[in-house]
Formats: C-alpha cells, sequence, structure tokens
C-alpha cells in the first residue's frame, strides 16, 4: 500500500484541520451585559443590530450576543421600560426544566432575534449558567428524553456563590448528559451560534458535557468560558476544547481593570494553545453603561459596577485599552450601547489598523519593562513585520526613547513606522506618553 508524501499529508491535515476551526481569528461582536445587565429588553436587542450591522458588521464584526437575564420574567416601568428593580423574579421554563425566554424580556423569542440576525449574516449568542435551574429541581421537572427528573440530576450542594439561579449537575448520575442535550439543542434549535458557559471553568466535567451536547447536535455553535478569575491551569487541555477562555474576572471602566488585563497578559503570553482557540479579557465598557440601573439607585444596591453613565476612561486610557486588546489578540467583544456610542469610541473600535493587528491572532510579549514603561511586541503571520506598543504604566504624563533593540527588531535592519492612533508615519525619537497612554505603532521592514 502506497504512503502520502510527508509534504502532502501535513498540509491535507492543515487544511482539514483549519476547517474544523470555528473561530480560525478572535472573535468580534457584542455583548449585552455592560449595557442592559440583566435586563435586556428585545426593542432594545433590536436596535443595538441595526447599528451592528450597519456600522461594525462591513469590519469583521460578527456576534451579537444577549448575555444573562433573557429567561427572566419582571416587572417593568410602562413609561420608560425599565425594569422595577426589587422584586423578586421569576423564571421562564419548558415543562423539561429548560429556560425559554421570557414575555417580559423577548414577547417575540430568541428565534425571531437569531433570524434577523442571520438575514445580516450575523450570528446570535446567548448566555448560560453551569447547571439546572432550581426551579427546575422544585418542579422536579422530567429529563428530556429520559425517565428521569431534575432531582435525580441536581447536585444541591454545589451552589454558585453569585448566581441564585442553578444547581450544579452530578455528572455521575444517568441523565445528566441528557439534560445538557436537551437543553443546547433546545439552544440549537432556535438558531443560536454561540454560547457564552458561566460558573463552569472549575468543572471540566461539565465542560466535557456541554461540548458533547453541541457536537450531537450537529450545529456550529462557538463555546466561550466563563468567568474567568479561577481559571484552573491544569485543565488548559479541557478549555481548549472550547473556542474561548475569559482569563480575566468582569473588567469594568476603571483603573484597576486595566491593571487586571494587564496582569492576565502577562500569565499568558507564553502558553502554547491550539488554533483557534483565545484568551478572553472579557467585554470592552466603553460608551453608554448600565442603562436599566437609575442614576438614583442607592449605592448597595448596584455595588462598585455603578450606576447607568457614560464610560470613566480618559482618552488615553481607552487607547491603552484597545492597544492591549488588539496585540494580545483578545476577542473584541463591545459592551456598551451601540446606538449611542461616543465619536472616540466609535473611532477607536472601527481603526482598521487595530482590528488588522487583532485578526492577525498572534498574541505579543512584552519585550521591556523598564521605570513604568512597557514595551510589547507582536509580530504578523509569516512576514517581518508587525506591531509594538509602548505603555505608559503610570499615573504621570512621562518620556520615553525606544531604540530598534528596545522593541525586539532588527538593529541592522531598517523599518517605516506608522502611528496607528493618528494614522500619521513615525519617526524613532522622544516619544510624549500621557498618564496611563501609550504609542502604538506598525511596523514593516524596508526590502
Amino acid at each position: 500500500m502506497k504512503t502520502l508524501c510527508p509534504l502532502l499529508f501535513l498540509c491535507l491535515t492543515s487544511f482539514l484541520f483549519a476547517d474544523s476551526i470555528l473561530a480560525p481569528k478572535p472573535p468580534m461582536g457584542w455583548n449585552s451585559f455592560d449595557s442592559y445587565v440583566v435586563h435586556i429588553h428585545e426593542k432594545e436587542a433590536y436596535a443595538n443590530l441595526k447599528t451592528f450591522v450597519e456600522t461594525f458588521k462591513p469590519l469583521g464584526y460578527e456576534y451579537f450576543v444577549i448575555d444573562a437575564g433573557w429567561y427572566y420574567e419582571f416587572e417593568r416601568y410602562p413609561e420608560n421600560n425599565l425594569p422595577v428593580l426589587g422584586k423578586k423574579n421569576d423564571i421562564a421554563l419548558d415543562e423539561y426544566g429548560r429556560l425559554l425566554p421570557a414575555k417580559a424580556c423577548f414577547p417575540s423569542g430568541l428565534k425571531a432575534l437569531a433570524d434577523e440576525c442571520h438575514k445580516h449574516g450575523v450570528k446570535l449568542g446567548v448566555h448560560i449558567m453551569r447547571g439546572i435551574p432550581r426551579k427546575a429541581v422544585e418542579l422536579n421537572t422530567p429529563i428530556y428524553g429520559t425517565k428521569y427528573k431534575a432531582r435525580d440530576i441536581a447536585d444541591m450542594e454545589d451552589i454558585c456563590n453569585w448566581c441564585p439561579l442553578n444547581y450544579g449537575l452530578d455528572m455521575t448520575q444517568d441523565g445528566a448528559q441528557a439534560y445538557y442535550d436537551g437543553w443546547i439543542q433546545l439552544l440549537a434549535d432556535w438558531g443560536i451560534d454561540f454560547i457564552k458557559a458561566d460558573d463552569i471553568v472549575e468543572f471540566p466535567d461539565e465542560i466535557d458535557a456541554v461540548i458533547a451536547a453541541i457536537e450531537k447536535t450537529g450545529r456550529k455553535i462557538t463555546l466561550s468560558l466563563s468567568p474567568g478569575d479561577r481559571v484552573m491551569g491544569n485543565a488548559i487541555k479541557t478549555y481548549e476544547k472550547a473556542d474561548m477562555l475569559r482569563v480575566t474576572g468582569d473588567v469594568w471602566d476603571r483603573t484597576f481593570d486595566i491593571e487586571k488585563c494587564f496582569a492576565s497578559w502577562l500569565t499568558w503570553q507564553h502558553v502554547q494553545v491550539r488554533p483557534g482557540f483565545w484568551f478572553d479579557m472579557d467585554m470592552i465598557p466603553f460608551g453608554e453603561l448600565r442603562v436599566v440601573i437609575p442614576k438614583d439607585t442607592p449605592d448597595d444596591r448596584v455595588g462598585n459596577t455603578g450606576k447607568h453613565r457614560y464610560d470613566r476612561f480618559t482618552l488615553p486610557q481607552k487607547e491603552t485599552f484597545i492597544t492591549m486588546r488588539a496585540m494580545s489578540a483578545s476577542p473584541l467583544m463591545m459592551g456598551g450601547v451601540l446606538p449611542t456610542l461616543d465619536k472616540d469610541s466609535l473611532r477607536l473600535l472601527t481603526n482598521r489598523d487595530m482590528i488588522a493587528c487583532n485578526q492577525n491572532g498572534i498574541m505579543g510579549h512584552m519585550i521591556e519593562y523598564r521605570h513604568s514603561i512597557q514595551i510589547w511586541k507582536t509580530e504578523e503571520k509569516g512576514t517581518e513585520n508587525g506591531w509594538v506598543a509602548i505603555f505608559n504604566r503610570s499615573h504621570e504624563k512621562l518620556t520615553s526613547h525606544a531604540s530598534l533593540r528596545q522593541m525586539g527588531l532588527d538593529t541592522n535592519g531598517t523599518y517605516s513606522f506608522k502611528n496607528i492612533w493618528t494614522g500619521k508615519p513615525y519617526k524613532m525619537g522622544k516619544n510624549e506618553l500621557p498618564a496611563q497612554g501609550c504609542l502604538f505603532l506598525r511596523y514593516k521592514k524596508d526590502n
């Protein structure tokens, strides 16, 4: 029997593997949580989708994700459609204990939203919590397609400490995998293309269960794992079966959160993972945020992420934030209200050079850290070109100089540079960096 030549076999294997990758580049899109927390209404979803299609889809943004709460039944004020906070919320379930779109949120259902997304070439995503709803356990609903019931598979000692919605599943029990199979199939039947699975990174057996359920649907569904503040390094091979892994806790418009992202980038910069698997630093909290939390709400009701506002970042902080996302190949998932997005946020998020750096799909690494100045470099695939960023990590304006050596470039070569945020050519020399600002450069090696 003849065998394929090694080169042909390698090319064929690479082609087949690449064809199976759901997210060959860092996913780009929008997520509703920063804007609407757990109270988005379909009218708001459709309004954001319209802007998404018109402004962001042509640039490669693809995923439109409805975060937690789409199953909550609660009262709304008729004059402004805002939720009545503080009242006990019910959840919408079918007869098999599977969550349904609440009439208070999505009276037309999620399939209608999926159809509208697909009409424009957009992929619809939803947030789910690990496990089974506690209400389903209280009702002891049957497990679809089996003789088992909710109490047979629920682990009532396994409780998420920040969300009271679900119990975890005991995956050793008959019927547990079947519950995930039926639940994920229901989402697939609605046309869901992306699942953000939360409270799951510490539970590899339930990650495997969700992945197995997705595979059984036959539908291509991108899987994102959350939250990111308890990632287990020894579970990386399990995480890689998904497409995205949160590697930070929730990120908001605070200096602390910029520091959090830099720390995560330092941690993961040299970790080798499979093609099409992305380390995710959470959403981009630019623009109008938390519109469903009235400004007069007591502080003890909203925690440290605040009330209805526009983001609190300075422009230099925003440039640093997006430069970091581009050069780390973190998914670009916008969080603010899209129709009211301010001009600076819009300019940064739609910058084609920034997007090209991010979609290059290579996590950059730090070259130098000296006197509050960090220099990071991201190489372009298959070329001697790439991107360099010089970050001022201090709270004061600083002056820096960066040589080719300090940038990690060939000291015998010659290069042309472009300042991405100004769009102008850059010449080597003294750099005036504002507090927590950066210089973001595209470099090309001259022939």
